[in-house]
């Protein structure tokens, strides 16, 4: 490549040296603007020495770095730092924000009338800058003071080295090599990023999450469901069965204390009377079952069972009051014998007082035993009334606690049997919408899977012309450096 070629068109020749190695790599992509960006830290003084540099240099044009865009390209950076500490590792990544596409970086150390050390500090700069990054081992450093406290401005020297550098036939060309360097090395960044599947590792990672986490809520909530539906039936269990006896303990202690208060009139009522509370009881204990499985199924977030007809109470015989012959005509001969003994001691009773009345003594004898007798009979037999119907209020009560028994443990099985069904119906619905989610999942994941791989081969396939042109490119940076 001779000068002339060379001085002719620089960027020209620097696209048709990388499009020979891959044709398809026709431009860098970025916009060549013939400027010169002054930017660095805050309060750094990048400002006053724009200003400064307009005046001395007018022939170029000095901006700042919000009047660049991403795609521009400065025909070089200056780049201001203040003489009061040296750069930190976030000026040093703001350096190659401002210079990817620029070869030409300038440093300038500011402030150098105030600050004494300004010499220790530059030094300090390029040596940490150096470190930062192999191309800023060469980059040029000044000292500037663009807006001193006293006297004129400090920028002779960084005007010196612009005009030079400005004015050097090579600067265009190792701009657009630095170009193509940050061009190419974020080409191949991306196919590798894309090949490797990082853009899609935090996707890929939340589908497997959530994949785990649809399987695992599917295994804890059907596990949930029916331990709770189990336990649930368990209590209901225990719970009605001692509310059944209970009511029926209650209902004979009620009933007993009545037979034990019991008179003639009110005995013939007493079978009716224990009919309707036997009623009574066997509607409260269906009611309290519906009540109980319909709250328990609520809870279980399932749906009730259906109540089932009303159930007829238990038959029982009416008490054995009729029965007592025998007994009768026993009760009778010892309550005669009991008056006849009562008559012959108020006759003696009379006569030892007044034998004139031994005739009356024996007529009120009479009549007093004759009451005593039918009053003793009576009682007796109103007494064996009592007992036999606390006897028989046992015996209903019996024969109602084991049916109510029986009545709760039906309906809880038939209960448990629905619930269970209709547990195994929302278990079946979980277990659809969760091999739908899945299958969702798996079916993203596997488009994942074909979109790194068509990535990955693509990326096995550019990255080597693209390696060899980015070798091409740095060599000649390198070799134009070195001379």
């Amino acid at each position: 490549m001779t000068d002339v070629e060379h001085v002719s068109d620089p960027v020209g020749q620097v696209d048709a040296l990388v499009a020979a190695v891959d044709p398809g790599l026709s431009s860098p992509g970025v916009d060549n603007r013939d400027v010169v960006l002054v930017t660095g830290p805050w309060l750094a003084g990048s400002t006053g020495l724009i200003a400064a540099l307009r005046e001395r240099l007018p022939e170029h044009q000095f901006v700042e770095a919000d009047e660049v865009k991403a795609a521009d390209a400065p025909a070089a950076v200056v780049f201001v730092v203040s003489a009061v500490a040296p750069i930190a590792e976030s000026d040093c990544a703001l350096i190659d924000l401002a210079a990817q596409h620029t070869d030409l970086v300038i440093g300038a150390v500011s402030k150098i009338d105030v600050h004494r050390n300004w010499r220790d500090v530059l030094a300090e700069d390029r040596t940490r800058l150096a470190a930062h990054a192999e191309r800023y081992r060469d980059v040029s450093w000044v000292g500037v003071a663009a807006a001193p406290d006293l006297g004129e401005s400090n920028v002779d020297d960084l005007v010196e080295l612009l005009r030079t550098r400005l004015a050097d036939v090579d600067t265009k060309r190792r701009n657009r090599l630095r170009a193509w360097e940050s061009r190419l090395h974020t080409v191949m960044s991306r196919y590798d990023k894309d090949g490797a599947g990082g853009d899609r590792k935090a996707r890929v990672t939340a589908l497997r999450e959530r994949r785990e986490e649809v399987l695992r809520e599917r295994r804890v909530s059907k596990s949930e469901r029916t331990i709770a539906l189990r336990s649930q039936i368990q209590q209901a269990k225990v719970q009605l069965a001692y509310f059944a006896r209970n009511r029926c303990t209650s209902v004979r202690s009620e009933l007993q204390e009545d037979a034990s208060s019991m008179t003639r009139r009110r005995l013939r009522d007493f079978e009716g009377y224990v009919g309707t509370r036997v009623v009574e009881v066997v509607d409260e204990v269906e009611a309290g079952v519906t009540k109980h499985l319909t709250d328990m199924a609520t809870e279980l977030g399932l749906t009730p069972p259906e109540t089932p007809a009303p159930s007829e109470p238990p038959a029982f015989a009416p008490p054995p009051l009729k029965s007592r012959r025998l007994e009768t005509r026993l009760m009778m001969v010892l309550g005669a014998g009991f008056g006849l003994g009562v008559a012959l001691g108020v006759s003696r009773l009379f006569a030892g007082l007044a034998p004139g009345l031994t005739i009356a003594g024996l007529v009120a004898g009479g009549v007093i035993g004759l009451v005593l007798t039918v009053w003793v009979v009576s009682m007796r037999g109103l007494l064996n009334d009592r007992v036999t119907l606390d006897r028989w209020v046992g015996v209903v009560i019996g024969l109602l606690q084991g049916f109510l028994e029986e009545r709760v443990a039906t309906r809880v099985v038939v209960a448990e049997a629905a619930l269970t069904a209709d547990v195994a119906r929302r278990d079946e619905a979980e277990a659809e919408a969760a091999t739908a989610a899945v299958t969702e999942i798996d079916a993203e994941l596997r488009e994942h899977a074909v979109a790194t791989a068509r990535a990955a081969a693509l990326r096995d396939r550019r990255l080597p012309p693209l390696q060899k042109a980015l070798d091409i490119v740095r060599a000649e940076l390198d070799t134009r450096q070195g001379q």
